[in-house]
């Protein structure tokens, strides 16, 4: 099934300069914070709920002392620190289980549709999300990498910023109306794992090679699609014309309300082909509203990794 890309029209866009490069997003009241200081909230705020992914097993990193119990064999016995008690401890390491993540935030010309001021653009809330997501795997002790970067995977914080500075780079790009609309394939190695974030409306036809080619090579992956509330509602009336964002021309509808309908089943027939993809790959697939808190898609990300 070939999907038609669909786009509100653009009744405001955001003008940002180098100087807000770094910024999460820019209202029209005034400036947000930092991309980073925003991420690392989120991240901050979902971390309290979340457990992480440390359990005991085979790995270098000491862990914790535990009681001796029956059935321990003798060699895990720490004899130093159960000289220091009158019971038996058992030395425990962290098992060894960092991954590889990839992120991806769509920076195309569609991302830089909002349909309110208080509402942060597509682009913003992208960037937003992958680098609180970044923030928050490495807390638990995952490397992250940004899709595309050409910067290998890291745990430190250094890793970051990188990651920060280019996603602020990207939001400039999609200003410019110069970002792809799906990332270009990579070779990721097998069993790692990638994010893609965006409003996922480019054809099916086009989403489901670049799933299917990732998946077939061992990557397990997380689609989140991620659209402005006027997108899933169209809530106009009377006579609009719709421009694209992306080149696509404009259209002139008499009626908007008597197309809301037809409009609504698209929708939902394309974001159930985009689920139905990710099932069959082993993927998983999540929606995310702009006019939404951004901790509850963060929330479910990680979820979605951590029972991957």
């Amino acid at each position: 099934m070939r999907a038609v890309r669909l786009r509100p029209p653009l009744r405001r866009e955001a003008n940002l300069g180098a100087a807000a490069l770094r910024r999460e997003a820019e209202a029209a009241a005034g400036a947000l914070p930092p991309l980073p200081v925003a991420a690392d909230r989120v991240a901050a705020t979902v971390a309290q709920g979340v457990h992480g992914r440390r359990r005991v097993g085979q790995g270098d990193s000491f862990w914790q002392f535990r009681r001796y119990q029956p059935g321990d064999p003798a060699q895990a016995v720490d004899w130093r620190q159960s000289a220091k008690s009158r019971f038996a401890f058992v030395r425990e390491t962290e098992w060894d289980a960092a991954q590889s993540v990839w992120l991806w935030a769509d920076a195309s010309a569609s991302m830089r549709y909002r349909s309110s001021d208080r509402l942060p653009d597509k682009a913003g809330r992208a960037a937003l999300l992958a680098l609180a997501l970044a923030s928050l795997l490495v807390r638990g002790g995952e490397r992250i990498a940004l899709l595309g970067a050409g910067v290998a995977p890291s745990s430190s914080r250094a890793a970051l910023d990188r990651m920060a500075d280019h996603l602020a780079t990207n939001h400039l790009a999609a200003a410019a109306q110069r970002g792809p609309s799906l990332p270009a394939p990579q070779p990721l190695p097998r069993h790692g794992r990638l994010v893609l974030i965006g409003d996922m409306l480019s054809p099916l036809d086009e989403i489901d090679p670049l799933v299917r080619g990732y998946a077939a090579r061992g990557v397990r992956g997380h689609l989140l699609q991620l659209l402005d509330p006027v997108e899933e509602t169209l809530p106009f009336h009377g006579r609009i014309r719709f421009r694209g964002l992306e080149g696509e021309g404009a259209a002139l509808v008499g009626r908007v309300e008597a197309v809301r309908g037809e409009y609504a089943a698209l929708l939902h027939a394309h974001r159930q082909g985009l689920a139905d993809l990710a099932r069959a790959v082993g993927w998983t697939f999540a929606m995310h509203r702009t006019d939404r808190s951004p901790q509850s898609a963060l929330l479910a990300l990680h979820r979605a990794l951590a029972e991957g």
